[in-house]
């Protein structure tokens, strides 16, 4: 036989060496893999091959498992959900109302039963009228039957009621419905130019910038001419839970002690607190840092009128400039050379504002909702009105101010329960300039129960209403430019303060439900849907890990319009409301930068003796009476949820609403209406700040 030649080998670009090995299972369960070579064993192999039946069965299995897996976790989540709502709604257990003091919201909640009262029947009216036949509500031209169509008493009542409602309910509601969407159609503009504008200072990489290095010397000698005097002030009031943290966090400021003094600015009516607060400042105040504790006995003027007492003290005359941080900030120890050296050949600066930052963000749902609003107003409206206006409301806190800018705008007064609002405006009269540093952040907690945020809320939206009626005669009689007193009236009091809870509240929780009971003046879905959806996606930008969050985020924003419609109310016609100030409620969450110092805490009983010996024998025995008192504190009672009326009556008239939506076919305006419904429901039974991270 012929020699066989095959030249194919030499032609391959593939040279294998080794041995091939071809491996066989007789068990049918395995599958044949040959092996060229000593590293074919680590190739890839096809997806197609080694699989069998019994393996994909398996995989089937699997997928099938989480399947039902996730279904049934699905359904514990909302059987505990019904049944706690069951427990709260129905009997009541674990619940408190919400107690409306000095008549607020009263009103409200009237006007808001009423609407429910009356969607109810009506919808019990179309009901009967449905199964009768008469579908005058599904044509969009209304007909109205004449007198020989009628079948009885009930049908003349229902054409009696189609007459009245298209004659004399829809205009007045179309005319309404059509005013708020202009309004709507113009604050979604001004956000949209907000954050075009945000997009451009991130494009051209616009930040403010440091003329000069306040801190480059070499001769030590020189730095105390090199760094200003500074104040740093922390006013607080019953906040037993975070004073430690603050006090601590400000104290290890890096700033030469000698141009640094810190006033803890103590408004506490529990004497406990107090003592608790002045061993904190002894503490510190032994390890050498300049730290005063101040305590008012007249306590008029809430944190206006605390701050206002500390400037007057004879002490602080030679400092220059004063840092603000509320009682659970916790600054970073650059943060004066961060935001101090920005003064410096600036004369018209008046303000350097820091950017919160959140420890507890990811606690819950709530903190997750209020995350997103907070995001958007540093990152845009503060960042993007300091760049292009040098102009902003003061936050309260982790900022810093020329103290003589304060002195030229007439300090803190105690007419608003917004001072600081109240001081940025009349600096911003008197010509100071402000800026924001996007990129400085000072940690501080968000509130973490729906009490303790709606409280705040009310008191965020009422003040500046307050301080609207007060300023408007000093803005328009001020020397600024006309463009800039424009920019306060319509941008900064009127369409950012007045109208925008008076819109979301009347568009999406009054006209809405009310349009599904009176078709002719139905809203197009560009208005309840697609509009909306797409500003909240602008809303949700600065923060882009909440993206999942979009929807209950647009649910929770037009839930929390009752609260704000209620407080601008209060606010615009001066009502009893407007004058409550109510400290928010702490959790006391600690930082990161806090757990890294916590041998420290520890070692605090190790120095105990070292304070006691700067203290006087009155105080060692109160704070040894305090350490009992400690030790023997019952655990704290359980929480007790409160239900709030005026959502609670929202939610049900949303879903009356939306079982009417059932009659014409509105899908959209039917999952709306049930959305937005069951958010009120949950909201008005507290349980949108139940642990659900």
């Amino acid at each position: 036989m012929a020699p066989r030649l095959d030249f194919s080998n030499l032609w391959g670009k593939d040279n294998r060496k080794g041995t091939p090995v071809v491996v066989t299972m007789e068990n049918s369960n395995f599958s044949v893999v040959e092996i060229n070579g000593p590293d074919g064993a680590f190739r890839p192999v096809e997806k197609s091959r080694g699989k069998n039946a019994k393996q994909v069965t398996w995989v089937l299995l699997l997928k099938a498992h989480r399947a039902v897996g996730c279904i049934a976790w699905l359904a514990s989540v909302l059987w505990a959900l019904l049944g706690t709502i069951k427990k709260r709604l129905i009997y009541g257990q674990g619940v408190a109302v919400d107690s409306e003091r000095l008549g607020k919201g009263k009103l409200l909640f009237r006007v808001i039963r009423v609407f429910l009262v009356t969607s109810l029947a009506v919808l019990a009216f179309e009901v009967v009228a449905y199964f009768k036949g008469w579908h005058y509500f599904q044509n969009p031209n209304l007909h109205i039957p004449r007198p020989s169509e009628l079948q009885g008493w009930l049908h003349s009542v229902y054409v009696a009621w189609l007459t009245c409602r298209a004659d004399y309910i829809a205009p007045p509601i179309q005319a309404l419905s059509k005013f708020c969407v202009v309004l709507f159609l113009i604050q979604s503009a001004d956000r949209t130019i907000l954050c075009l504008g945000c997009f451009w200072i991130k494009f051209k990489k616009i930040k403010p910038k440091i003329n000069g290095d306040l801190f480059k010397t070499d001769d030590l000698e020189k730095s105390g001419y090199e760094y200003p005097m500074v104040l740093v002030q922390i006013p607080m009031c019953n906040e037993k839970e975070v004073y430690e943290q603050s006090i601590s966090a400000v104290c290890q400021i890096d700033w030469p002690r000698d141009r640094l003094l810190i006033q803890v600015l103590d408004d506490s009516n529990d004497e406990s607190i107090q003592w608790l607060i002045q061993a904190e400042v002894a503490r510190w105040s032994q390890k050498g840092v300049n730290i005063i504790y101040r305590h008012r006995v007249v306590r008029t003027g809430y944190k206006a009128g605390n701050l206002k007492s500390a400037m007057g003290c004879d002490y602080i005359k030679g400092y220059e400039f004063v840092a603000i941080f509320d009682a659970d900030f916790q600054p970073n120890p650059d943060f004066l050379k961060q935001t101090v050296p920005h003064f410096k050949d600036n004369p018209e600066l008046g303000l350097v504002q820091a950017r919160w930052a959140f420890v507890n963000k990811d606690e819950n749902l709530l903190t997750r909702l209020q995350n997103i609003n907070l995001c958007f107003h540093f990152e845009v409206e503060q960042q993007v009105n300091g760049v292009f206006l040098n102009f902003f409301g003061f936050n309260g806190t982790a900022g810093v101010w020329r103290i003589k800018a304060l002195e030229d705008s007439g300090g803190w007064l105690e007419r608003t329960t917004v001072e600081d609002m109240d001081i940025a405006v009349r600096a911003h009269l008197n010509g100071w300039k402000f800026i924001f540093l996007n990129n400085v952040k000072v940690l501080c907690e968000l509130p973490e129960s729906y009490e303790a945020y709606r409280k705040q809320q009310h008191r965020w939206h009422s003040g500046p209403m307050q301080l609207f009626r007060l300023c408007l005669p000093a803005i328009i009689t001020s020397k600024i430019a006309a463009w800039k007193k424009t920019n306060l009236i319509l941008l900064f009091f009127l369409l950012r303060k007045l109208i925008l809870p008076f819109y979301s509240f009347t568009l999406f929780c009054i006209i809405v439900p009310i349009s599904m009971f009176v078709p002719e003046a139905e809203l197009p879905l560009w208005v309840i849907c697609y509009v909306p959806v797409f500003m909240s996606f602008l809303n949700i930008l600065p923060a882009p890990k909440s993206l999942p969050f979009v929807v209950p985020y647009l649910l929770f924003e037009n839930t929390m319009s009752v609260t704000k419609f209620n407080a601008m109310i209060s606010g615009l016609f001066q009502l009893g409301s407007s004058y409550e100030w109510v400290v928010t409620k702490k959790a006391g969450r600690s930082s990161e930068s806090d757990l890294l110092s916590a041998a420290e805490r520890e070692s605090k009983t190790m120095n105990q003796l070292q304070i006691q010996r700067g203290v006087s024998e009155s105080e060692l025995s109160e704070l040894n009476r305090l350490n009992e008192q400690k030790e023997e504190t019952p655990a704290p009672d359980k929480k007790v949820n409160k239900m709030y009326k005026k959502e609670l009556a929202l939610a049900f008239l949303l879903l009356t609403a939306a079982v009417r939506s059932l009659l014409s076919a509105q899908g959209v305006h039917f999952y709306f209406l049930l959305f937005q419904g069951v958010t009120f429901l949950l909201v008005g039974l507290d349980l949108i700040g139940e642990q659900m991270s």
